[in-house]
């Protein structure tokens, strides 16, 4: 933009603020008719300004050298980060969660706990390292059930194809406050079995990986329905664990 139009749209912009500070002043003596039509204008201009905003923090929010990007080995033919670790959720955070809340499009929470001790909220990852922009905190209480779980359903890109030469792999962030046991459970129904594979994950807050042989399955290629990860929490109660990242990728095993 050329200095004469900067100059100008400055100029605007000043007699735009002089205008609506002219009507704060004068809010309370507008009659109610006038008021409310000014009230109608004010919503049209705060929808989009709120939008930019959101959209301009979490960009000035992250470290520069977050470029969100998926680890996968050579090979891969599909990838994935579920949108609660891409986007701001426009509900944040969950308190006092029933079993079977849903937490955003794709993930779920279990739990047998009648108590309902406990939280679950986005929050903005902060470190220069994490690969996502927001990750999943959960702050357990008091816990007297026996299990607590999060589910997240895999997108039908990931059934697409699917055979018993593939690994899927799972790529994760996690801290825990106090040291628990976690464990990821891939699950892929096909007709009406499910075959289920299980792998231990490290809480220590740096990346860790799981890979999940399907050669090991007894899956009907030609009836696959539906794959969930299970991430499984043993003994959460009086702990803050957190997810910084999770990604799943999926490729075929060479020929040999």
């Amino acid at each position: 933009m050329k200095a004469g139009g900067k100059l100008l749209q400055q100029l605007r912009h000043q007699r735009y603020l002089k205008r609506l500070g002219q009507q704060l002043d004068q809010a309370d003596k507008i009659p109610l008719g006038e008021l409310r039509q000014q009230c109608s204008q004010a919503r049209h201009v705060l929808r989009p300004l709120t939008r930019f905003l959101r959209l301009s923090e979490e960009r000035l929010a992250d470290p520069l050298t977050r470029d969100q990007k998926i680890p996968a080995p050579v090979g891969t033919d599909w990838t994935w980060r579920p949108k609660q670790w891409r986007t701001q959720m426009a509900e944040k955070g969950f308190a006092g969660l029933a079993s079977e809340t849903q937490i955003g499009e794709d993930a779920t929470v279990f739990h047998d706990c009648s108590e309902r001790e406990l939280i679950v909220k986005q929050v903005r990852n902060r470190n220069a390292g994490d690969g996502a922009r927001f990750g999943l905190r959960f702050d357990v209480f008091h816990f007297a059930g026996s299990f607590l779980s999060l589910a997240v359903d895999l997108p039908p890109e990931a059934v697409a194809g699917l055979k018993k030469r593939h690994l899927f792999r799972l790529d994760t962030s996690i801290s825990v406050e106090r040291d628990i046991d976690l464990y990821a459970r891939l699950n892929i129904k096909h007709g009406p079995n499910t075959e289920k594979l299980v792998s231990k994950i490290s809480t220590d807050g740096a990346g860790s990986s799981a890979e999940f042989d399907l050669a090991y399955t007894q899956l009907n290629e030609q009836r696959v329905e539906k794959i969930w990860m299970d991430f499984i929490f043993e003994n959460p109660a009086h702990n803050q664990i957190e997810l910084h990242d999770v990604t799943f990728s999926r490729r075929p095993r060479s020929e040999i």
